[in-house]
C-alpha cells in the first residue's frame, strides 16, 4: 500500500489520539462518547503508524510531499 500521509498529518493524528486517551484515562470522557472517540483514536494511531489513510485513497488525497 502506498503511503499517502505526510509528517505533519501523522503528528497531528498522534497528538489527537493521545489527548483522547488521556481524557478517557482521567475519567473526563465516559460512556458511549468515550467508546466512539476511543475507536477514532485507535484508528488515528494505527493510520499514523502505517502512514496510509484508507479514506484518502478513493478521494485521491495525499498530504505526503512528492519525491
Amino acid at each position: 500500500m502506498m503511503k499517502n500521509m505526510g509528517t505533519v498529518d501523522r503528528a497531528i493524528r498522534i497528538v489527537i489520539a493521545i489527548v483522547i486517551a488521556a481524557l478517557i484515562a482521567t475519567g473526563n470522557l465516559s460512556g458511549t462518547l468515550a467508546i466512539v472517540l476511543g475507536v477514532i483514536a485507535a484508528v488515528f494511531l494505527l493510520t499514523s503508524l502505517i502512514g496510509t489513510c484508507p479514506l484518502y485513497i478513493p478521494l485521491k488525497i495525499s498530504t505526503r510531499r512528492q519525491e
